[in-house]
């Protein structure tokens, strides 16, 4: 296999704390070892082996592939004209995925997998190199199939998310959704999936749905996840840990037993600021959990409806800004975190043997994605071996 070598890197992050400095095992004056898809060495550039090419970073910071553990990108349309009228005042609510399942039904299948694909380039732009993403906006049992279906051609981090609101099909009759989530739903979906996921919330499923729908999909070999505690407290967190769930996502609104039980537990608490940056709605409290000892996600929600932003580096600010995170808290969340909300051993660092998924910063350290928000500081991406962006 081909070896690269990455030399002139001013600052190295690589999540792992026996390589270098600190919780983030920073080494400065660095550079790696590509060969074939997987980091094979990492160190001073003065030891750097020899290797087939060279590449020169020039002193830019070079930090792991952000991975994005929570994205909702297989949609048609938008809801801008909800966006501005949540500026004006109006409150956000589990409704108004409403207006995003009509249009996602009447698109096709290319359609479909055309904004798909254009928001993952946009993604990996920004340095986005492992994503999950989900359905959710069919809510039949054509609809969800087909959304994993093309998802699963694309990333193998996909969701079934059938339960993201009770179908307007069957508004009257909650109770038949679930049953249908359950079942023909879930047997035509769980092929093209990896998770299940609910919406936990009052507009949405109550905790005894919550819990039939991810224990069914649990039985059929899905691993779950679930939107927790976003809008009101509610049950999704302690269901969350109840189930082994991987993540409980949102995680705004707790209780001092939530945090206690995802401190003593594997299910990680993935935050979404860019939800709370679009709805206007109070923080998550990312200090308290980290404290607690929680581990701690960061991703995007990227939809049309709360959270329209594929950037990491725009959520890393607002984790800074508003959640009580430190610069080198929110780079690991949003790395080493994310790879931990999917179970992921082999991303989220730099490590010999993960796979050599790397951002390239137009900056001399990562606090600078916190401390210049907004400005475009991803160079070069390198996924799986190779130059991607």
């Amino acid at each position: 296999m081909t070896t690269t070598a990455i030399t002139g890197i001013g600052d190295l992050v690589t999540n792992h704390p026996g390589l270098g400095d600190g919780p983030l095992g920073r080494i400065r004056d660095a550079a790696l070892v590509i060969e074939g898809d997987r980091i094979a060495w990492v160190g001073p550039s003065a030891r750097v082996p020899a290797t087939d090419t060279r590449h020169d970073a020039q002193g830019r910071a070079v930090i792991p592939g952000f991975v994005d553990s929570h994205s909702h990108l297989l949609f048609a349309g938008d809801r801008t004209e909800e966006f501005n009228a949540r500026m004006e005042g109006r409150a956000y609510s589990a409704g108004g995925i409403r207006t995003t399942v009509a249009a996602t039904r009447a698109a096709t299948d290319a359609e479909l997998e055309a904004n798909l694909t254009r928001y993952l380039a946009e993604a990996l732009r920004q340095g986005t190199t492992t994503f999950e993403t989900k359905s959710g906006y069919g809510l039949t049992t054509a609809d969800e199939e087909r959304a994993l279906r093309i998802a699963s051609a694309h990333t193998d981090e996909v969701t079934y998310l059938g339960a993201h609101i009770v179908s307007p099909d069957h508004a009257d009759d909650p109770a038949a959704y679930v049953d249908l989530v359950t079942g023909e739903m879930l047997d035509a979906c769980a092929p093209h999936a990896r998770w299940i996921d609910v919406f936990c919330e009052k507009g949405a499923f109550d905790g005894d749905q919550a819990r039939a729908i991810l224990t069914a999909g649990k039985a059929k070999g899905l691993v779950p996840r679930i939107h927790a505690n976003q809008l009101s407290y509610g049950p999704g967190v302690q269901l969350a840990v109840e189930l082994d769930a991987a993540s409980a996502d949102h995680c705004t609104h707790l209780t001092d037993a939530d945090v206690d039980a995802l401190a003593h537990s594997d299910t990680v608490a993935t935050l979404l600021p860019g939800a709370e940056f679009s709805t206007r709605a109070e923080w998550p409290d990312a200090r308290r959990l980290l404290d607690a000892g929680a581990t701690v996600a960061l991703s995007t929600d990227c939809n049309p409806g709360s959270s329209f932003t594929s950037s990491v580096p725009f959520c890393i600010a607002l984790a800074v800004r508003d959640m009580g995170m430190t610069p080198d808290e929110a780079l690991w969340s949003a790395t080493a975190g994310g790879a931990k909300a999917l179970r992921r051993t082999d991303v989220g660092h730099l490590a010999p043997g993960a796979r050599a998924d790397l951002a390239l910063l137009d900056a001399p350290s990562h606090v600078h994605l916190a401390y210049r928000p907004g400005v475009p500081l991803v160079r070069e991406v390198w996924r799986a071996g190779a130059r991607a962006a």
